[in-house]
């Protein structure tokens, strides 16, 4: 009878201590932590009890009491080791270890990350407008005429050559009967003149000598006056058909008809009565060959001015107040011009030309115009002396304008890339140390470029924040805490 309550007693024991084992193996996630947490404490604060040798005379000499616990053991998670070589500057402030995350040299190579400074500065809204790059009417063109009648003897330049000006470009052989008479009758005038001159000499010498009346002498001057004004007018009418001041003095010192004309790139100003500048100018069409008859008139080439361009932007109908604004504010633009591959040129500071004064009919597009300064970015010249050169930018070329609508002062302006959003929660990571701290901050406003932080204190201008590779941080950031829960967890379906 005993034996038998005994082996009752035993059963009951093997199965009360097989269901504890069962209910601690089903709370395990909810208990073992805790205990794991509790036994490295607990051995810590026996190892600083009971360690021996160099630790204990290390102890003996840190300034701490005997059963005093070191600042940098513990719970207090909030400080982070800086590892060996670290300088010994502490952390900037506390954070929370659940949004502090660390990344060794190679994860913030792998990720592409930069840093950037947070600055407060002015920030300007803006609004995007498409646009292309056009020349400027009545500038950037120019076509070279032909001034006399004549056949074409020489063609100087090659198709979309570099030229500039007073540099010759065709010689012309005279075949204009009126060219031809207009000289004619300039030289037979300078001839009359001398003799006249010498006539003049001559009586001079004999009035004084009492030899003749003083009448004869002055009408020997009247005609002089007479032959000058016309030598003048003769002059001026070579003048006016194409010759040039020293090509008419070039007639009347050698006494000899010209025959043949060079026609040279001729000077190019913005403001008329200003001198010419010396700025490139590209042949865009040769018009003639040799051998070819021209009249006066006939065009001989195309020239192209691209030391400035304009950019005609297309925006919307109702967007003109605003770049009236911006028109009368002076505010300037900034043209975004696409390039090679993914990169995008930036052309800050560009002053509004002028707004149309009327909405395109079909498009219902408001036309506006802003000034682009050009330069060369390559200049080859040939043996042969023959100059090529490309520009910077060229007619044609699609552009984004992006216009100042509105200005706000004491913003924190970080790139686009540094701002990662969460739903409704915007973060930012700031460089604490040698780990990252997520910040959330209040986003003012965002575009294609840049993202507007109110400066409310939650970052310190003069901090260095993550500007590339923010996302990837992010998700390293929600691996790190185990994943969003599950939006289905606690229902059933």
């Amino acid at each position: 009878m005993r034996k038998r309550l005994r082996c009752r007693k035993s059963t009951w024991a093997v199965l009360a201590c097989a269901l504890l084992l069962a209910c601690g193996a089903a709370t395990a996630s909810l208990w073992l932590p805790h205990a794991r947490q509790l036994a490295a404490s607990t051995f810590g604060r026996w190892a600083d009890g009971h360690g021996g040798g160099q630790e204990d005379a290390d102890a003996d000499h840190s300034g701490h009491e005997p059963g005093e616990a070191d600042s940098h053991d513990g719970d207090d998670g909030d400080l982070h080791d800086q590892g060996p070589g670290a300088p010994a500057a502490v952390l900037d402030h506390l954070h929370d270890e659940a949004a502090a995350l660390n990344l060794s040299r190679t994860a913030q190579e792998n990720v592409g990350m930069r840093l950037g400074k947070v600055e407060v500065r002015p920030f300007e809204r803006t609004i995007t407008v498409p646009a292309m790059v056009v020349e400027r009417p009545g500038r950037s063109a120019l076509q070279v005429a032909a001034p006399l009648t004549g056949v074409v003897t020489q063609v100087w330049p090659l198709q979309g050559e570099t030229v500039t000006p007073g540099q010759p470009l065709f010689d012309l052989r005279l075949t204009h009967e009126e060219v031809v008479e207009s000289q004619g009758e300039f030289l037979r005038t300078a001839e009359e003149l001398d003799v006249v001159e010498r006539e003049i000499t001559r009586l001079e010498k004999v009035t004084a000598e009492g030899a003749i009346a003083g009448k004869t002498l002055l009408e020997r001057k009247y005609e002089q006056q007479k032959l000058r004004a016309i030598f003048r007018a003769q002059r001026q009418k070579l003048l006016l058909h194409g010759l040039s001041e020293a090509q008419v003095d070039q007639i009347a010192a050698k006494r000899n008809l010209l025959g043949g004309f060079t026609v040279a790139v001729p000077e190019q100003s913005d403001e008329p009565g200003k001198a010419g500048s010396s700025c490139l100018l590209q042949i865009e069409e040769l018009k003639v060959t040799r051998g070819q008859h021209v009249k006066a008139g006939d065009p001989l080439c195309a020239l192209a001015d691209h030391c400035k361009l304009y950019i005609q932007g297309r925006a919307f109908e109702q967007d003109a107040a605003l770049l009236d604004k911006a028109a009368a504010e002076d505010w300037r633009v900034t043209a975004v011009i696409e390039a090679s591959g993914r990169d995008r040129q930036k052309v800050p500071g560009l002053p509004i030309v002028y707004l149309a004064n009327k909405v395109e009919p079909q498009s219902r597009a408001f036309l506006f115009y802003v000034e682009l300064p050009n330069q060369v970015l390559r200049s080859h010249q040939r043996p042969d002396g023959h100059r090529f050169s490309s520009w910077q930018f060229r007619p044609g070329q699609r552009v984004e304008l992006m216009v100042p609508v509105e200005r706000w002062a004491d913003r924190i302006v970080l790139p686009l890339g540094a701002v990662v959003q969460d739903g409704a929660e915007s973060y930012v990571f700031e460089q604490n140390g040698d780990h990252f701290d997520r910040r959330a901050v209040r986003l003012e406003y965002r575009d294609q470029d840049s993202a507007v932080i109110a400066n409310d204190g939650t970052l310190a201008p003069g901090k260095m924040v993550v500007v590339s590779g923010t996302y990837q941080l992010h998700l390293a950031m929600k691996n790190k805490a185990g994943g969003p829960p599950d939006p289905h967890a606690g229902h059933n379906h």
